[in-house]
């Protein structure tokens, strides 16, 4: 029962108010408190009390939500004009929610709720109204007419005295093109009756004040506008305000299904592909445009404060939430929520707002409100400001439960500071300590060019860039050669080809600089990527960007048809991607554990995208009954270890369909025939260069028979091949092969037949250590020396030990794929020699891995001071000439290592 439920009551400010109220009401004796308190502090709830005395009566004993869902009840079932009754029960309405807030029954944003749940019931009693007077012809039913409720109404947090913000639409696809304007005129004046139902003061009140003019261009509009009409302008002239306001929009009246699928339309316009840092600005100036509209800036005190709009109050904590929200939630689905206080916990969930500042506004956002509350149901006063005078704020102090004025605005003031601290900081530009005078030596020479490049090109993105440019040249100036960093940070910004959001990204996250100076300091070629994928530092704040990297790389849900997928796929791994190169850049991982951890993205992806390749093939030309599809990762991708810069070796296998078993699609095609289709478009969705980039270059040269083969081999033809074909350099590389992707049993028997094809390898073992020195040879004569920091071909280097393993482990008859295990096996080598191998294959890898971080060129060039220190200071040495020493001196061991161990077979022939 409401009256066993109530734990406070306010402290009657009007004596004489509360006791005559106590006198005409007669309240049981466990609400007086309750009843006296009101009416002495709220003129507005003691004229209701008196109005509404015979229901109010009964409201004692029930419980407060049975009493709401009652009300909703009455008022769908209201017949006839519900202008009366809609009255009614808004009385009715305020009491319960006022006295249940009042009296500690309901917290503030519950009352919030249920108020907003009224006001939906209200007016849908009204709407259907205004449509079943006026319909006719076309329009029947709802018409098509909804009421998208926007603002506090549309996240469920109706304030005491709040206007309801509508924007009215109706579907115009239910109508024929010819009943179009009938249809508009009819519900025309249909929305103008509910609104007049909701709006009209009469002799027994009004039920809801409504604004539309949150409506698209509402100077030049009507107020119902098509649904067509009303995205046509969001896609050509929505504003960042306007995206803002959508963020809470919902559905609420009428044609409900209708205007659901509206919002789901509207998506894209809300929510934007990219971290949206631009809108931070943006979101400034309206602030400011507010403030300086409602005069709110400047030193302020609590007497005459809004605690609405001014500092420190309830819009500065919802607009940090919107903004913060709308920055993210392209990204992060989980950030569009409706709520104030679920977007805050969403916010800290993903990251982006600290947990000990989302309680300090969450506790004072929820303090508030119920001062607003209090401040709005003395005379039910649209209004948030504050009394000026002391006996106006000892009422809202008595109101709130304390009679001690001055300890209450003592209070507040703390409050709202406590939110102005954390609020005030997210809406101005970060200060940075800059030191005075030129920074890099030359470096006008460079920045007089900035403004004529494409992403300097606006005012807007000029402004912005004033502001970052001090602290990105600070950051800069401390490099090893900070003129080597400031010409990388120059083609950076040269190949850019738009700036506002970035430079907005900088602003707001100066760790970005940071970043972003450490990048062209170490790898300029890393640089000038960041300038055609800018978008990749939206990963670098998403929260987790630092943390370790994952043992199993969670893709996003990749929907849509084909191209839409790639596109997802190939967003996600740039990112992806980016973040393992950064994480070796910044020491977080070792170049040995680079590897891995570039082998398993490429094998997430590559799983993705052969799932859409298959998808995509069937619904080209349907399915072969029983056909299954497996892809054989060989090289590095067998072995698990790639480069920032590795391509993809595959071997496509098929197998299971039946002889003579045909497609069932429009065309049919046969299993072989529906393989290498599917091969051509895996090879497409890998390789194919877009806007977004490419995933991978996919190489098939080490398939049966190379470039002369199928794309796609069938599991016997592999076998056979294999057995009775293939050389002894083919034997060499099954050895590193891993059936990585595809049908699980179709691997299984891939690497059956890898097994025991080495088993029992056609090859003698000195046939395979002729081919082997032969090998050697060739690549010599080719011109493959190596030297210094090209480590990869060459005596004594990574492909030299390599195919000297992979000799071994074939040799053995062994199933070991990576070198270490390889040259861990007994056989030809030597165990000195083994041991010597690994060591120096270890040192080689790891070089090469820091190297292409920095460049695809082989040999790599000139990587800078800034790139050469990198890879000493990662490999622990002081000089980048050491680490050149180190690789020729550990190259020219293993050569000698692997010449003995040949010419011991040799002599031993």
């Amino acid at each position: 029962m409401f009256r066993n439920l109530i734990t406070r009551a306010p402290i009657a400010f009007d004596l004489d108010a509360g006791t005559t109220a106590l006198a005409d009401l007669a309240p049981p004796s466990d609400v007086a408190e309750l009843v006296r308190g009101t009416a002495g502090c709220s003129p507005f709830l003691a004229g209701l009390m008196i109005k509404e005395q015979d229901w109010l009566s009964d409201l004692w004993g029930i419980d407060p939500r049975a009493v709401l869902e009652d009300l909703l009840s009455e008022i769908g079932a209201i017949e006839g004009d519900p202008r009366v009754g809609l009255r009614q029960a808004k009385r009715r309405a305020a009491l319960l929610v006022g006295l249940a807030e009042i009296g500690g029954i309901w917290p503030v944003m519950d009352a919030t709720a249920a108020w907003t749940d009224l006001a939906d019931a209200m007016l849908a009693r009204a709407m259907d109204y205004g449509v079943a007077r006026h319909a006719k012809g076309p329009v029947d039913g709802d018409g098509g007419l909804v009421a998208i409720a926007m603002g506090k109404m549309g996240a469920g947090e109706l304030n005491y005295s709040s206007d309801i913000d509508l924007v009215l639409l109706f579907d115009e696809s239910r109508y024929d093109p010819a009943d179009y304007g009938t249809a508009r005129a009819i519900l025309l004046k249909a929305a103008r009756t509910a609104m007049g139902a909701m709006s009209d003061i009469t002799a027994d009140g009004y039920v809801f004040r409504t604004d539309l003019r949150l409506r698209p261009d509402p100077a030049s509009t009507p107020i119902v506008l098509s649904m067509e009409a009303a995205e046509r302008y969001y896609e050509a002239m929505g504003r960042t305000w306007e995206r803002v306001a959508w963020i809470k929009a919902r559905a609420c009246a009428g044609a409900i299904d209708a205007g659901e699928r509206f919002l789901e339309r509207l998506t894209p316009f809300v929510w934007r592909r990219h971290l949206d840092f631009a809108v931070v600005e943006e979101a400034f100036d309206m602030r400011r445009r507010i403030r300086d509209h409602k005069g709110l800036t400047g030193a302020w005190d609590i007497p005459g404060h809004d605690v609405k709009l001014g500092q420190g109050g309830i819009r500065e904590i919802e607009f940090l939430t919107q903004t913060q929200q709308i920055i993210a939630g392209g990204r992060d689905p989980s950030l569009r929520v409706r709520g104030t206080l679920d977007g805050l916990d969403r916010l800290v969930d993903a990251g982006w707002v600290k947990s000990d500042d989302r309680n300090v506004l969450v506790r004072e956002y929820c303090h508030l409100r119920a001062v607003e509350h209090r401040i709005q149901m003395v005379q039910d006063a649209q209004t948030h400001r504050l009394p000026k005078d002391a006996d106006g704020l000892r009422r809202i102090a008595c109101f709130m439960g304390q009679d001690d004025a001055d300890a209450f605005v003592a209070d507040l003031r703390a409050r709202m500071k406590a939110v102005e601290a954390i609020t005030d900081p997210s809406f101005r530009p970060p200060d940075v300590d800059v030191p005075q005078g030129e920074l890099i030596e030359g470096a006008d020479a460079v920045t007089d060019r900035w403004t004529s490049y494409p992403a300097l090109r606006s005012r807007r993105a000029r402004e912005i860039f004033g502001r970052v440019r001090p602290g990105l040249l600070a950051a800069l100036s401390t490099a090893a050669r900070p003129s080597e960093a400031l010409a990388a940070f120059d083609g950076f910004l040269r190949g850019l080809p738009a700036g506002v959001q970035v430079f907005s990204l900088f602003e707001a996250n100066p760790k970005l600089v940071e970043l972003l100076a450490d990048i062209c300091a170490t790898a300029p070629d890393l640089a000038n990527y960041l300038s055609r994928n800018a978008g990749v530092f939206d990963a670098v704040i998403a929260g987790d960007f630092l943390e370790p990297l994952p043992d199993i790389w969670d893709l996003p849900p990749v929907r849509g048809d084909f191209e839409e997928q790639l596109r997802t796929l190939r967003h996600w791994h740039r990112e992806a991607h980016f973040r393992i190169g950064v994480h070796l850049l910044r020491g977080l991982i070792t170049p040995e554990a680079a590897g891995p951890a570039y082998a398993l993205l490429a094998r997430s992806v590559l799983t993705v995208a052969w799932v859409a390749a298959e998808t995509e093939t069937a619904r080209r030309y349907g399915q072969v009954p029983g056909l299954r599809l497996a892809g054989l990762g060989m090289g590095s991708l067998g072995v698990g270890r790639l480069t920032a810069r590795s391509d993809l070796d595959m071997v496509i296998l098929h197998d299971g369909a039946e002889e003579g078993a045909v497609s069932d699609g429009r065309r049919s095609l046969g299993a072989a025939q529906w393989a290498t289709k599917f091969t051509q478009v895996l090879i497409t969705a890998l390789s194919a260069p877009t806007g977004e980039g490419r995933l991978y270059e996919l190489d098939m040269r080490l398939r049966p028979s190379g470039r002369q083969g199928m794309v796609a081999t069938p599991l016997s033809g592999f076998r056979s091949y294999q057995t009775g074909e293939a050389w002894v350099w083919e034997h060499m590389a099954l050895t590193r092969a891993r059936a990585v992707v595809g049908d699980p049993q179709l691997r299984q028997d891939a690497e059956d037949v890898r097994c025991d094809v080495i088993k029992d390898s056609r090859y003698s073992d000195d046939e395979m250590l002729s081919q082997f020195a032969e090998m050697r040879a060739r690549l010599l004569a080719a011109g493959r020396v190596g030297g210094g920091l090209s480590v990869k071909a060459g005596p004594g280097r990574m492909q030299d030990i390599e195919l000297a393993a992979q000799a071994h482990a074939l040799m053995a008859g062994s199933k070991a794929r990576g070198l270490a295990e390889q040259l861990q096996i007994a056989g030809w080598l030597t165990p000195e020699a083994r041991i010597q191998l690994t060591e120096v294959h270890r040192l080689l890898s790891s070089v090469q891995q820091l190297v292409k971080l920095l460049t695809d060129d082989d040999p790599p060039g000139t990587l800078g001071i800034g790139g050469g220190n990198f890879i000493a200071r990662t490999l622990h040495m002081e000089f980048p000439s050491e680490v050149i020493s180190a690789c020729d001196a550990a190259a020219a061991k293993a050569a000698a290592a692997i010449d003995t161990a040949l010419d011991g077979i040799t002599e031993a022939g």
